[in-house]
């Protein structure tokens, strides 16, 4: 299936926020060194190290430790890119709401998380003194249906049912951006279903439903247990360009204590390229949070997923504002809604000049 109308669409996104946007893959100075790091393998994706001074500075990290797209949160402890910086970190495992999890940052209950573009959009609206501070990587999250079945390419889930595990999810979202990009209507064209992770695959056996989505490491096991193929995923054409997942910190602390937001927010990106280069043994440090999977297994979801692409600076906020643009195409932003004014308001360069 051919890719060139997604390199359209981003145009027209663009266009319609009043960006000048690069095509995907062209970077500017410094920014080109954030989205190649680890692709070129670096020790540290964002420049020489200063630790800042006096006694270890603690923060804390909220994340939620069953995605794999997290990997650069233990990964950043485990290898000192932390205590690098002089920082000392805590971890909060946060499972709840999105809009809970902004509150505990931006109330100083946590200091900061990584979490998925797509379902922080929204919730950002509300106003919560959170800042989005760079893309750390991109791609983890996939469509998969049954060998030979009623959903074999994108295009045939017209008039088909999609399981997912939460109807304001990050993957809904995202294949309903994809299914519009190609002309069906992700409302009337197609009807969505919700299931716990586990029932995914029994619904597409009892055929309640004929493709599901979901991210790593769910979609990695249960594709490869139940036999199952990739239809789609943020992994293709122009998306896999764009970071899906990013990092948010407490507004008070890039006010108050900036050095100290620079600074965690480099560690986790360091880490984040170093585990680009390094799937093996990434995937034995994050193992544990993964019982379900193998060190080699996460080692093989990472070597898939774009975690040679991070963006900070302009190319961030236009990747927001891409976002942006995308959901209110599908409805979930108002269609007079401002996103490259959203864009600006909710992202913050922290490594400006």
């Amino acid at each position: 299936m051919s890719h060139a109308p997604r390199l359209s669409r981003r145009t027209a996104l663009a266009s319609a926020a009043g960006l000048a946007l690069p095509l995907i893959g062209a970077r500017r100075g410094a920014e080109a060194a954030d989205d190649m790091a680890g692709m070129n393998c670096a020790s540290a994706a964002t420049g020489a190290i200063t630790p800042l001074p006096g006694p270890p500075r603690k923060l804390t990290i909220a994340w939620n430790q069953n995605a794999v797209c997290t990997a650069a949160v233990p990964v950043a402890k485990a290898k000192g890119f932390f205590a690098q910086h002089n920082l000392d970190i805590d971890y909060v495992n946060f499972a709840g709401a999105t809009d809970q999890l902004l509150e505990a940052i931006s109330t100083g209950r946590a200091d900061g998380a990584p979490g998925m573009a797509l379902r922080w959009l929204k919730p950002l609206q509300q106003g919560f003194d959170v800042k989005l501070v760079a893309g750390l990587h991109a791609g983890c999250m996939y469509m998969l249906a049954p060998p030979g079945g009623a959903v074999t390419q994108l295009s045939d889930v017209r008039g088909k049912t999609v399981g997912v595990t939460d109807m304001g999810g990050p993957d809904r979202n995202f294949f309903a951006i994809r299914l519009k990009e190609i002309g069906i209507d992700p409302e009337s064209d197609v009807q969505w279903r919700q299931y716990p992770a586990d029932l995914l695959p029994l619904a597409l056996q009892r055929g309640e439903v004929q493709a599901i989505t979901d991210g790593d490491p769910y979609a990695y096991l249960q594709k490869r247990q139940f036999g199952l193929v990739e239809i789609d995923s943020n992994m293709r054409g122009d998306w896999a360009h764009v970071a899906c997942c990013v990092i948010g910190l407490r507004g008070a602390l890039i006010r108050n204590e900036p050095p100290v937001a620079v600074a965690v927010t480099r560690a986790i990106l360091d880490a984040g390229a170093w585990l680009a280069c390094n799937p093996d043994e990434a995937g034995r440090i994050f193992q544990p949070y993964a019982p379900r999977a193998t060190a080699g297994d996460i080692a093989a979801m990472i070597r898939v997923e774009g975690h040679h692409h991070q963006t900070r600076a302009g190319n961030f906020r236009d990747e927001i504002a891409l976002y942006a643009n995308a959901l209110k195409d599908i409805g979930v932003f108002r269609p007079s809604f401002d996103t490259a004014r959203y864009a600006t308001r909710v992202t913050q360069d922290l490594f400006a000049a």
